[in-house]
């Protein structure tokens, strides 16, 4: 069964950057989208960033220009890159791939998720 597994969160001043990774412990198809979501107590689980098949980026309001997300294809891992943190930034990060399933079934991959929490 495939299982994905987000690394890299912490506790980090404002100002500093964590990095967080994610990997697949099976192997996946037909991947047509990887992206980052967080949910801090509360409030609703929102996008981070996500990359699609053909490389194109797309980023939360919160978080242009100061996150960046890639991915390693031949890998199927995701990366975040967090500059500049700010304590609104502290929520529960989850990594999500986007699978084609054979006969088109979507099918929605989802990690663990990972603690990041930024102190002022």
């Amino acid at each position: 069964q495939v299982q994905l597994a987000e690394s890299g969160g912490g506790l980090v001043q404002a100002g500093g950057s964590l990095r967080l990774s994610c990997a697949a412990s099976g192997r996946i198809f037909n991947i047509n989208a990887m992206g980052w979501y967080r949910q801090a107590p509360g409030k609703q689980r929102e996008l981070v960033a996500y990359v699609t098949n053909g490389g194109s980026t797309t980023y939360g309001d919160s978080v242009k220009g100061r996150f960046t997300i890639s991915r390693d294809s031949a890998k199927n891992t995701l990366a975040l890159q967090m500059n500049s943190l700010i304590p609104e930034d502290t929520a529960v990060y989850y990594c999500k791939f986007v699978v084609i399933a054979p006969g088109n079934y979507i099918v929605n991959y989802w990690g663990t998720g990972t603690q990041v929490t930024v102190s002022s």
